[in-house]
C-alpha cells in the first residue's frame, strides 16, 4: 500500500505539472518512481499515463489544435527516432547529455534575462524540432526541449503553444506505448499500478490546467522556460 500511494501521489504532481505547462511529467516521475519501482516497469506506466495527460489536454485545447502545426512535428520525429537508435551504438550519451543540458540551460537563462520577442517561425523549423526531439528522445530519452523551444519562439498564443506541445506528446506517447504492449514490456503489474494511479494523475492534470487559464501569456512562456533550465540540470547529471 505504501508504494501503491507513493505512486499515486508522484502522478497527481506530474499531472499538476504538465497540466500546467503541457509537458514536465516525466521529468518530475520517473527519478521519483525508480526510488520504488524497477526501471523496466516505470518507464511502461509513466508512458500510459502520458496517454492519459496528453488526451486530457487535447480535449481541453481542442479548439486550438492544428494539424498544419503538428503533423510536420510528428512525421518529422520518426525519421528521428531512427537517427537516435542508430546514435546511441556510437557515442558516449553521458557526454552529450551534459553538453545538451549545458545548451539548455543557457539558453533559458539567456530567455528569462533578456526576454527576447517571440516570432512567427517558417514551417521548415517544425521539422527540424521535430526530426531533433525524434533522435534526442530515442538516443537519451529526453526529446521534449527542441519542439518547446520551437513552440516558445514562435509568435503563438498561449493555447496554440501548449496544443502543438500535447498533441507531438501524444503521438510520442502512443507510438511508445503501442511499442512497449508489443514486446510484452507492459506487464500484468504495469496495468495494475496503472489503474491505480491513473485517477491520482487525472485529477492532477485538471487541477493544473484550472491554474493554466489564469496565467497570463507572458508568465506561460517564462514558466517553460524555468522549465526547461530544471531539464538541462538534470541531463547535465552534476549532482
Amino acid at each position: 500500500m505504501t508504494i501503491v500511494l507513493s505512486v499515486g501521489i508522484i502522478f497527481l504532481l506530474s499531472g499538476f505539472i504538465q497540466g500546467l505547462t503541457g509537458f514536465g511529467s516525466a521529468l518530475l516521475a520517473m527519478p521519483l518512481l525508480c526510488f520504488f519501482l524497477d526501471i523496466k516497469t516505470a518507464v511502461p506506466l509513466c508512458t500510459l499515463n502520458s496517454v492519459v495527460i496528453t488526451i486530457i489536454l487535447a480535449i481541453q485545447l481542442r479548439s486550438s489544435l492544428a494539424s498544419s502545426k503538428i503533423v510536420p512535428l510528428c512525421l518529422a520525429s520518426i525519421p528521428g527516432i531512427i537517427v537516435g537508435v542508430t546514435l546511441l551504438k556510437s557515442i558516449d550519451a553521458a557526454t552529450v547529455r551534459f553538453l545538451l543540458g549545458s545548451l539548455l540551460v543557457a539558453y533559458s537563462i539567456y530567455n528569462l534575462t533578456a526576454s527576447p520577442r517571440p516570432r512567427r517561425l517558417h514551417q521548415a523549423y517544425s521539422w527540424l524540432a521535430g526530426f531533433l526531439s525524434g533522435a534526442i528522445g530515442a538516443a537519451f530519452s529526453t526529446g521534449g526541449p527542441p519542439v518547446i523551444i520551437y513552440t516558445a519562439l514562435n509568435k503563438w498564443s498561449k493555447d496554440e503553444i501548449k496544443a502543438t506541445l500535447t498533441g507531438f506528446f501524444l503521438f510520442n506517447s502512443c507510438l511508445v506505448s503501442i511499442a512497449h504492449g508489443l514486446s510484452g514490456v507492459t506487464t500484468g503489474q504495469v496495468l495494475m499500478l496503472f489503474a491505480v494511479s491513473a485517477p491520482f494523475v487525472l485529477a492532477g492534470t485538471i487541477g493544473g490546467s484550472r491554474l493554466y487559464r489564469v496565467l497570463p501569456g507572458d508568465k506561460y512562456r517564462t514558466i517553460l522556460f524555468v522549465f526547461l533550465f530544471i531539464s538541462g540540470i538534470l541531463m547535465m547529471d552534476i549532482w
